[in-house]
């Protein structure tokens, strides 16, 4: 038969799904799925340390406000401990299954989001941890702060171990369904948000159409309203609110125009000619979150044409915890740059968000800073919002709990070694009891660890102050 316009290629060559299922089915005799329950403490733990060596590079003045808000829970203490819990991790076995973690998974870190098209998804929404390893990781972080959520609300030990299993199911099983689609049909697949409908009952319903009517307010438009004020000419600029805004240091002021060139020679020729439009008109220094207090954080304010406000945020990234205290070694994905990926962090941070992301931020770009300090930026409000964790019932924090474990799933679902993880997993709810075993054990570790910054506070090792140094 003529082969005549045809591609000739060695059909060896192609991997299976079916064949990536089985190895991950074989890896259960290396490593069987209840073994993941156990736990490993490193007799050099050392978990004070850890949180010293974060706060080594950052603002100093911020520090004690960082050790505050860690200080207000044990789930607050818990969003700050990324790098504590990557250090034990890296201590315990793990399937040598890597895909692209968010490394920071909790379920505070997913929330409501508007798409380029401008319709609303829920997904991840935090990488600055971003990067290939194993993904246990991720999947223990998650259901661990399930765990300490739920006793944070005051839920029964029984409907806490019920959250822990049913964010295991959900990523179990949300992973398996979703191997069943082709990879390009994986590649489109996200959570689209709409009042009035959803897969949920009505108690959880109730939540989600409140959260889509407050994005209504989560824009520009209402930043300009709430924090700033317009001068004669038309330009926006921001009131300060001391400690957690106040304006840039003279010589940050001075190269304003360079540092918005230099980003926007990262984004996409189209998103470039749109910025072209705007004109930098203020600049201030912004503290983020319970983690990320003390790394450096700006928001600057875009005037357009017409007076329009355009606000975005400058993030400092730094090395992810991953690689600095997990120890796992920089592997990027196909189509990540390998050079830029292991030193140019803000550029880490983007690109791992592009792939864990159905839809991302047009505006998500990168640059070097003073000191090599890297940055990635994204829009401040787009019409995000989060869901108060500590207000939900146990109806809706089981409902959320499996929604965030779907979209890590799904978020995973994108590397290839996806399905050898799907067959590991199985079918079966053995991961899910081990998982939670881990969880359970783990969350009580953590709230030691919560009682022993308190203690150092006390000791007077460690600074706490809502108002800073």
């Amino acid at each position: 038969m003529s082969t005549t316009g045809r591609l000739r290629f060695d059909h060896a060559e192609l991997t299976r799904q079916d064949e990536l299922l089985a190895i991950g089915k074989d890896r259960r005799r290396q490593l069987p799925r209840r073994a993941q329950r156990t736990r490993v403490d490193d007799a050099d733990r050392d978990p004070l340390g850890i949180l010293e060596r974060q706060h080594h590079p950052r603002l100093a003045d911020l520090i004690p406000l960082r050790v505050h808000r860690m200080l207000q829970s044990p789930f607050a203490f818990y969003r700050g401990t990324a790098a504590i819990q990557a250090a034990d991790l890296a201590a315990e076995p793990n399937t040598g299954f890597d895909v692209v973690l968010c490394g920071d998974a909790h379920i505070a870190n997913f929330g409501i989001y508007a798409s380029p098209q401008r319709s609303l998804v829920f997904d991840l929404n935090d990488f600055d941890e971003a990067a290939s390893g194993p993904w246990e990781w991720d999947v223990k972080r998650l259901v661990t702060s399930a765990v300490i959520a739920g006793r944070d609300n005051g839920f029964s030990e029984t409907d806490v171990r019920t959250a822990a299993l049913t964010a295991a199911a959900s990523y179990r099983t949300t992973l398996r369904t979703t191997l069943e689609l082709s990879a390009l049909d994986r590649y489109f697949l996200h959570a689209e948000v709409r009042e009035g409908t959803s897969r949920f009952g009505p108690e959880t319903q109730k939540i989600i159409d409140k959260a889509v009517r407050a994005t209504q307010k989560r824009t520009s438009e209402r930043v300009v309203e709430k924090i700033m004020t317009r001068a004669d000419d038309g330009s926006l600029h921001i009131i300060e609110d001391r400690p957690t805004m106040m304006h840039i240091e003279p010589e940050i002021e001075a190269r304003l125009a360079e540092i918005f060139e230099a980003y926007s020679a990262s984004v996409s020729p189209d998103v470039a000619l749109l910025l072209s439009q705007y004109t930098v008109t203020d600049a201030v220094r912004r503290v983020v979150g319970v983690g990320s207090v003390g790394t450096r954080c700006y928001i600057a304010v875009l005037t357009g044409p017409l007076g329009e406000p355009l606000v975005l945020q400058f993030k400092e990234a730094a090395r992810s915890v991953v690689h600095e205290f997990g120890d796992v070694p920089v592997r990027p994905a196909p189509g990540v740059d390998p050079q830029r990926v292991a030193s140019v962090h803000g550029y880490r941070v983007i690109a791992n968000q592009r792939i864990l992301q159905a839809v991302s931020d047009p505006f998500l770009g990168y640059l070097t800073g003073d000191e090599g300090r890297s940055f990635y930026v994204r829009q401040f409000r787009d019409r995000n919002v989060s869901f108060d964790i500590a207000t939900l019932t146990r109806r809706q924090f089981l409902d959320y709990v499996s929604a965030c474990a779907s979209l890590l799933a799904r978020a995973h679902a994108q590397s290839p070694a996806a399905a050898s993880v799907a067959g590991y997993i199985g079918t079966s709810t053995v991961f899910d009891e081990a998982v939670a075993d881990w969880a359970e054990s783990y969350a009580d570790r953590s709230y030691a660890d919560f009682v022993m910054l308190r203690d150092a506070v006390e000791s007077g090792r460690f600074v706490s102050s809502e108002f800073g140094a």
